[in-house]
């Protein structure tokens, strides 16, 4: 298993997520006021709140991303790069960016890698996460989405934007074999279903470097209570025989 010491350090691999488009902003506040409490890696939000993000977390080390493309990847490339543009003059830390999946299904990798080089170009010292939607691929598809992805100087795969099936434990850990295997240069971030502390660790210990999870604050509060909340007092012994 995946050696996590404390809850604070799960929490820094988590990037905790709300990409719910009905959200008030008073529930994002809420939303924010959780993240700020744990403390995690980043959060992930609409691009409509990433200032609020910004203005609520400025006081602390929480990255802010935000997507681009989402969630069908299929819009020219000019307007992802001119979305990418926006968010971070906002202040977003990350842009995830959505593959076009239909170049992918005509193999047309150069396309890929131009508009992720496009996308790297626009943000800068920003990290930049290309998510490739894992479960609609066949396994070469995933590897040539990942190689396309590195040449074009991603910093990130991640698996799914959410909106399909989530993956079970063993797809994810195939596709993440798969990833490092055909681009080892990139990192991987896993998110989809992904809600308690155990899948949460069975993710890490298949070699993913992030994991994603609208349930980041129940994960983390959960495994706080169970490891860290609770007091136990040894017995006395002594170390010789009697």
């Amino acid at each position: 298993m995946y050696n996590i010491k404390n809850s604070k350090e799960l929490a820094k691999l988590i990037n905790y997520t709300n990409l719910n488009n009905m959200i008030s902003e008073s529930e994002m506040r809420e939303f924010l006021e959780k993240a700020k409490e744990l403390n995690f890696n980043s959060v992930v939000v609409s691009p409509t709140y990433v200032p609020l993000a910004k203005e609520v977390l400025k006081d602390t080390e929480i990255k802010v991303g935000s997507v681009v493309g989402f969630p069908l990847g299929f819009e020219d490339t000019a307007s992802k790069v001119a979305e990418a543009k926006v968010l971070v003059e906002n202040g977003a830390d990350e842009i995830e960016s959505v593959l076009n999946l239909s170049y992918l299904k005509e193999e047309k990798y150069d396309l890929i890698e131009e508009e992720v080089r496009q996308l790297k170009e626009a943000v800068g010292d920003k990290l930049l996460k290309i998510i490739i939607e894992t479960k609609a691929l066949e396994d070469y598809e995933k590897a040539n989405a990942a190689k396309a992805a590195e040449k074009g100087g991603a910093d990130y795969v991640k698996n799914s934007t959410g909106f399909v099936s989530p993956n079970h434990i063993f797809e994810n850990v195939n596709d993440i074999n798969i990833i490092q295997k055909h681009a080892p240069k990139i990192k991987i971030e896993i998110y989809g279903g992904i809600d308690n502390y155990k899948f949460a660790n069975q993710i890490l210990t298949g070699g993913a470097d992030l994991i994603g999870s609208n349930q980041g604050y129940e994960i983390v509060k959960r495994y706080k209570e169970l490891r860290e909340n609770t007091q136990v007092k040894p017995k006395p012994i002594t170390l010789t025989k009697k």
